[in-house]
């Protein structure tokens, strides 16, 4: 039986996933198994997950995946590159997927392999090293030395989901396999696109429920019900201007060295940050006035959402130092049974275990618990929330209890 697994926010408001689950299960089989290693409460373009990562994964379930797993924050908030390189270790340490699946605006897998091959040569460093300094981006400077050395292959790194593609086929060259990657068109409307034809974006469904528009018609029907559950409750949506005094009473509290932690690329932007959280009164003013064209929006919003949280991203070749689920569907279980011989990483079901564990385990979780409690502060009804040591994986219906 074929595994496919999926890294992503795993944004179950969006139909083009569900899309991708079903031509998964065309292409590889009827029985195919599908694993989504899924970011946790906060979300690679630096924000918190308008839905908690538990009913999340529930709304995942019923959409097809049989089993979710979790990527710890320093791993989905962080650069595409440690977002791959989190989620491909993830779903290798499990040790019963077969395949890697994503999607990607080109759809075709020749043109992403030949840019992840060029960013890791030494021909790729020496030439993006005549780049930067000009005061472009990271990504105009990478894309500019690629194109000089494979041509029009490198246009594939102009675009996100592309660029997500080419860094899950890096993060696969430096682990030697053992997944076979699978690429898929990415349908629908652009990854921050408004536009209304087709399926929405997920930038566009989440715009309509943060302003109490009409998001139930955009959303698969199980999904809605997730969500209007945990609005009823007051555990959604998410919103970090809920707490924007909490985020600027810890950055003003934070020395200018403090945050070099988290500049991502020690370029010398934590003195702007700096200057910024100190002159400016609103979260959204503090990214536009640190922001250049050089230093895009997205790389600012992980850098203050980082800081707030207290936790850097990931470090070059870092992993996940074990595999947490979120959700279990039928095929879960078996997948969850095999995986007590295949797992490479502890597989933490009750999250108690994590004491026993101790080390790394319990240092990792032990901050994921707390960017939990972070995240609380952002929702609708403080007292609905629970503890990261309180919370067992959602199960799919009908399956009882794990």
């Amino acid at each position: 039986m074929a595994v496919a697994g999926i890294i992503a926010e795993y944004n179950p408001f969006h139909r083009g996933h569900a899309w991708q689950i079903q031509e998964v299960r065309r292409r590889l089989g009827a029985d195919t198994a599908v694993v989504a290693c899924m970011s946790g409460n906060f979300v690679q373009r630096g924000d918190f997950a308008i839905l908690a990562k538990h009913p999340r994964a529930e709304a995942a379930l019923a959409g097809g995946v049989d089993l979710v797993l979790e990527l710890p924050t320093p791993w989905s908030a962080a650069t595409a590159e440690r977002f791959a390189q989190g989620g491909a270790a993830v779903l290798a340490a499990a040790g019963v997927v077969t395949h890697l699946v994503f999607g990607c605006e080109t759809g075709s897998l020749p043109p992403l392999a030949a840019a992840a091959e060029c960013l890791d040569s030494p021909a790729f460093r020496e030439a993006l090293g005549r780049y930067t300094g000009r005061g472009m981006t990271f990504a105009a400077a990478r894309q500019a030395a690629a194109r000089g050395l494979i041509g029009g292959a490198a246009d594939c790194l102009s675009t996100p989901n592309n660029i997500l593609a080419v860094e899950y086929l890096r993060a696969l060259n430096a682990m030697g396999g053992p997944m076979e990657p699978l690429a898929l068109p990415r349908l629908g409307a652009g990854h921050d696109s408004r536009e209304e034809d087709g399926f929405l974006s997920a930038a566009a469904i989440r715009d309509r429920i943060l302003s109490a528009g009409d998001w139930a018609a955009a959303l698969p029907p199980a999904t809605a019900a997730v969500l209007r559950r945990e609005m009823d409750r007051g555990r959604a949506p998410a919103d970090w201007r809920s707490c924007q005094r909490a985020i600027l009473a810890r950055l003003r509290r934070m020395e200018e060295a403090a945050f070099l932690p988290y500049d991502g690329g020690n370029e010398g932007l934590y003195h702007r940050f700096y200057a910024a959280v100190h002159t400016q009164a609103g979260v959204e003013d503090i990214l536009f006035a640190a922001k250049t064209r050089r230093y895009p929006l997205s790389r600012l919003r992980r850098m203050l959402l980082l800081s707030y949280l207290g936790v850097p991203q990931a470090g070059q070749g870092q992993t996940p130092p074990y595999l947490r689920v979120l959700g279990v569907g039928a095929r879960g279980r078996t997948l969850l049974r095999r995986m007590r011989e295949s797992a490479s990483l502890p597989v933490i079901v009750k999250p108690g275990r994590v004491r026993r564990l101790g080390g790394e385990v319990r240092r990792v979780f032990d901050q994921e618990a707390v960017c939990t409690e972070l995240y609380a502060l952002a929702l609708p009804a403080l007292e609905t929330a629970e503890s990261d040591y309180a919370l067992s994986p959602a199960v799919a219906w009908g399956l009882g209890h794990v």
